[in-house]
């Protein structure tokens, strides 16, 4: 069972608490994890409490990880991400939405020689 408040999840979505989540708070659905409720004030201005390469980090509810890349000044073209203990392809970062809690780690390449 979820907490007070929690959207229960579709016939075809399976909960996820892994590693980072805020149990709960994620459904995976279309192969993807979503948020089933953004911050505890659903104002269009709230934002969530992320920890990013160890820091904490906090940024607009409803965010995806190509947010969060492009807000830290980085190409999300450029970068490999690791979202709750998951790699995340390069290919998702747009589809992702992040969720209250949880624990990502940003790589980026650098050329030169």
């Amino acid at each position: 069972m979820g907490r007070a408040g929690d959207v229960p999840a579709a016939p075809d979505e399976k909960r996820w608490s892994g590693p980072g989540s805020a149990a709960g708070n994620l459904a995976l659905g279309a192969g993807r994890a979503i948020c089933t409720h953004m911050a505890q004030n659903d104002t269009p201005n709230a934002l969530i409490s992320l920890t990013v390469n160890g820091e904490p980090h906090r940024i607009a509810a409803g965010s995806t990880i190509a947010d969060l890349v492009a807000q830290i000044g980085l190409d999300p073209a450029k970068v490999a991400v690791e979202h709750n203990a998951e790699i995340a392809p390069r290919s998702t970062l747009a589809d992702v939405t992040l969720c209250e809690g949880d624990i990502l780690e940003i790589v980026h390449f650098v050329g030169g020689g």
